[in-house]
């Protein structure tokens, strides 16, 4: 309790002063350094020498010097001061290039296959101190919770609806088409609906039992069933086994477009009428004023934005 009923006494400026009258060994100097008159500086230098138990300051010769405990007491008070800037003007500022700070953020694998690679790569080169973590993002993860705890900084996915209880921005929106193998009957053919239903699909796992998917979600609107004959939980690999097989995956168009200069696939319009697919950043409350939280999500927009399809723009704005 004496801890506490002397803490209660002292505030940051009382350091202050008790800093600035140690180091320039003089209550005139230090009043006109802190901007103060010095009957004030008196004050302070008074009620200091009471809870210290200790007279601090004391004249030597034409001058004064600090005592024992006083000498004792100017690193403290400038760890202190320091501290307190610190604290303050990391809240009100972020400089990425000496920042120590931790980026946490969830994201979907449904993403263009080179947004979490440049995001992270743009990140090391203008924070380099500042390490990265990233989560999956999976109904197995309950993302309000983390954001609301500080666990994730942002999440990143594509929702038809967003939670509304969330800050958000969007970053692009996409249409959903089909990726085939080059071998693909309908490559030459073409499909109708029915065909399109009937042919063999790759669907990413469920996340948890009876968990369904922004496409067969819409398709379980209008009455539909694809027929899914292979699924993986690893969404980046579906694409190389798409190559090899009769299977067609439907998702975005520009995260299907990145696979087509490098494997034996095309990318074929789906016969079915799908909503545009819209991804989001989303945070909470909590981080929205934070001058590391914005620089994050200004990163994120940046890369987005640097990716997107040009007929992505009009979903984004």
């Amino acid at each position: 309790m004496k801890y506490v009923s002397m803490f209660d006494k002292i505030d940051l400026h009382l350091i202050r002063v008790l800093y600035t009258v140690l180091t320039e060994r003089s209550v005139s100097r230090a009043a006109l350094r802190l901007g103060m008159y010095q009957p004030a500086v008196s004050a302070s230098l008074k009620r200091l020498r009471e809870l210290a138990g200790d007279p601090l300051l004391v004249r030597s010769g034409s001058g004064m010097v600090p005592t024992v405990a006083g000498l004792r007491m100017i690193e403290p008070a400038a760890d202190i001061l320091r501290s307190a800037e610190v604290l303050f003007s990391d809240a009100r500022s972020f400089d990425p290039a000496t920042a120590h700070h931790t980026f946490s953020l969830a994201a979907s694998d449904y993403l263009d296959p080179l947004f979490l690679p440049q995001l992270v790569s743009q990140i090391k080169s203008l924070a380099p101190q500042c390490p990265i973590e990233i989560h999956p993002l999976s109904a197995d993860s309950d993302y309000r919770h983390h954001l609301a705890q500080g666990d994730f900084d942002v999440v990143i996915g594509n929702w038809p609806l967003p939670p509304g209880d969330l800050h958000l921005g969007r970053l692009f929106g996409d249409e959903v088409v089909c990726l085939v193998s080059n071998q693909h009957p309908a490559v030459r053919r073409g499909w109708d609906v029915e065909a399109w239903l009937t042919a063999e699909h790759i669907a990413p796992t469920p996340t948890h039992p009876g968990a369904r998917g922004v496409i067969d979600d819409h398709l379980a609107a209008k009455g539909l069933v694809r027929n899914i004959t292979a699924r993986c939980p690893h969404f980046g690999l579906i694409p190389a086994m798409v190559a090899g097989s009769l299977l067609v995956l439907t998702t975005g168009r520009q995260y299907c477009e990145r696979y087509t200069s490098v494997l034996p696939v095309q990318v074929l319009p789906c016969p079915v009428e799908f909503p545009r697919m819209m991804y989001y950043q989303l945070w909470h409350e909590r981080t929205h004023a934070s001058s590391a939280g914005r620089w994050l999500r200004e990163q994120i927009k940046g890369v987005a934005a640097s990716l997107r399809r040009p007929d992505a723009d009009a979903a984004a704005a």
